[in-house]
């Protein structure tokens, strides 16, 4: 079996490893919770201070009346071989040794000011203190703000509530040991330490109680009642220490002759001889140690099991983030291409059907198309007027003998014109459709999320050949549009010519003249010009037919097919002929997400240490 002090000592490194990486959980518990840790609970001038310098046997907390303590500090005692030198270190300053223990004080209370500033306001923001010395065991103390009932000058009223909430936060936890310290010259039932840890452990599981100032209880009176459990009994004995005097504290007795001196008066007393060897300051060291390493080998089966859960969590995250790129330009080549056919393969999805976004297209063709020929100034361009105008410019000196071919022409090809907006209409609908499919497309590919610099260069690569394509189908368009004019329907007119006119409305002085002339006459009557603007109507309503389902099969030919076809082709061959460093700049990732995956990384191989540390050294 593994050594206490080579257990607790593995304790204490993983937590500290814990905290140099902020593990303190989120959501869910975290491994420092998940290890066991000392809090240690008590009223101002309890003599919290006091039993704490003892256990570390160094003067080195701030002292002073009123909360002194006023941000947690958590302790961690690193036991040293014999004859090493004693030194403390800052989680805030890593690279600093204290080797005076003076200095420690200092840099408490001046860290403590610089979150709390010099008041007495308390922070919940803990001090990560670590000792190394050959004179301590391997323990993880807590020393939290004093409880108190009242609020003195200078701090605010919810001063009372918020220090109790502040000590709550780390005893409700259920790995905690609690070390409940008061003073022997109370009544233990009024004891602040002892009330809060009955309400949080009511079964004094994890609970210790210490009983300080035993020396200064008032002459004819003792703790005995207290300390053999009978006035107020735990689960785990109680432990009673005798305080260094303030004439010691102000001569800067050596704290080792103050354990000396503590054992002699335990031992010398006719109260508490009996008890010598359970009371002191070194026997409660050595007894929440030895509870530590019984409750830390307890728990190592969940513990383990924790880890193991965390270990598959931060897996799983560093998969759905990506895992470090290698700095070869094969396989960041490789990684490029991968990303695009990723990106190429939810564009289509959006295209296809899988993913919202291409339904957007048809609504082109089936709405907006339509309702742009409808619109088109028809009605205008073949009023009585204008059919007029034309057909009499179109005959120039000559009027026309039959049928008037030229002015026919020219209503159909200023017609067909007008087709030519909505055309280009379509074909730009359908290219913001596409554009904002591949900005949906890059957004939703989780792969390139790590990569913005490949990101802007898919997106610029994509909607480059979103323009090409869309330049494309405009000209097809256009060409659909021109053929219409180019060459009409003959057979569409020879019918017209076959069939009579209806309803001749004769007018003016020749109304009266024999039918045989009336058809020279009509030639120049209004209802003669409505026929022609009827028989041009007709036409266009066919092209125009024609038009709603031939713009749609361009346009789906020359920017949906092709952005499904080779959207990056072109972008392919660039990125084939770059050059590594290039390669390398396109694979420029977010430094956040950097970060992200480098915290990642640091704790999985933290849990993965932990885990087999635990292992090793709890059952070899």
């Amino acid at each position: 079996m593994a050594t206490m002090e080579s257990l607790i000592g593995l304790v204490n490194r993983i937590q500290r490893a814990c905290t140099v990486l902020g593990d303190h959980g989120g959501e869910g518990m975290s491994l420092w919770e998940a290890l066991p840790s000392v809090a240690v609970v008590g009223g101002q001038s309890s003599g919290k201070s006091s039993v704490l310098e003892s256990v570390v046997g160094r003067d080195f907390l701030p002292r002073g009346s009123g909360i002194v303590t006023r941000r947690p500090l958590v302790l961690q005692l690193h036991k040293t071989d014999k004859g090493q030198t004693e030194y403390a270190e800052f989680l805030h300053a890593p690279k600093k040794r204290f080797t005076e223990f003076a200095s420690v004080r200092r840099e408490i209370e001046e860290e403590t000011d610089r979150i709390t500033g010099k008041s007495k306001q308390i922070s919940n923001i803990p001090i990560q203190l670590s000792i190394y010395s050959p004179n301590v065991v391997n323990l993880t103390l807590i020393d939290l703000p004093g409880l108190t009932k009242v609020a003195v000058e200078g701090q605010p009223e919810t001063i009372v509530e918020d220090i109790e909430n502040m000590v709550r936060s780390y005893v409700e936890k259920p790995n905690s040991i609690i070390l409940a310290i008061s003073p022997a010259n109370q009544d233990i039932a009024t004891s602040d330490a002892i009330k809060l840890a009955r309400e949080v452990d009511p079964t004094g599981e994890r609970t210790f109680g210490v009983l300080t100032k035993l020396d200064l209880m008032d002459k004819g009176t003792d703790a005995r009642d207290v300390l053999e459990g009978r006035s107020y009994r735990l689960q785990h004995p109680w432990v009673g220490i005798v305080n260094r005097s303030q004439a010691d504290i102000n001569k800067n007795v050596d704290m080792i002759v103050a354990r000396r001196k503590e054992r002699e008066y335990f031992e010398t007393s006719p109260e508490y001889g009996h008890l010598a060897s359970k009371m002191g300051s070194e026997y409660l060291a050595k007894l929440l140690s030895q509870h530590l390493e019984t409750v830390i080998r307890q728990r190592i089966p969940s513990i383990i099991a924790m880890i193991n859960k965390t270990i598959d969590e931060l897996n799983a995250e560093l998969d759905r983030i990506g895992r470090p790129i290698a700095v070869d330009s094969g396989a960041q080549l490789y990684t490029i291409l991968e990303m695009c056919r990723a990106f190429d393969r939810i564009f289509k999805e959006h295209l296809d059907g899988g993913r919202p976004g291409g339904d957007r297209i048809y609504g082109v063709f089936d709405h907006q198309l339509p309702a742009a020929l409808k619109k088109l100034p028809f009605d205008r361009h073949l009023s009585l007027k204008n059919v007029q105008k034309v057909v009499s410019e179109a005959d120039g000196y000559q009027p026309h003998l039959i049928a008037p071919e030229q002015g026919y022409r020219r209503l159909i090809d200023g017609s067909i014109t007008y087709f030519k907006g909505p055309a280009e209409a379509c074909v730009d609908a359908v290219h913001f459709v596409l554009k904002e499919l591949v900005r949906k497309s890059i957004a939703e590919t989780e792969e390139l999320k790590r990569f913005p610099t490949l990101q802007s260069d898919i997106a610029a690569a994509s909607n480059e050949a979103l323009e090409r394509f869309r330049e494309e189908s405009r000209k097809t368009v256009l060409r659909l549009v021109d053929m219409e004019s180019s060459y009409l329907t003959v057979e569409f007119f020879r019918k017209l010519h076959l069939e009579p006119e209806k309803n001749p409305n004769p007018s003016g002085p020749n109304a009266d003249r024999p039918n045989t002339d009336r058809p020279n006459v009509d030639r120049y009557a209004d209802n003669h010009f409505r026929k022609i603007g009827s028989n041009v109507s007709a036409y266009i309503g066919m092209v125009c037919d024609t038009m709603k389902n031939s713009i749609p099969k361009a346009v789906v030919y020359c920017q949906v097919r092709e952005a499904k076809r080779s959207l990056l082709n072109h972008f392919y061959a660039q990125v084939g002929r770059k050059e590594k460093e290039k390669l390398g700049g396109m694979l420029d990732e977010d430094p956040q997400l950097m970060e992200r995956r480098t915290a990642i990384a640091k704790r999985l191989e933290l849990y993965k240490s932990a885990r087999d540390e635990i292992d090793s050294v709890a059952w070899k």
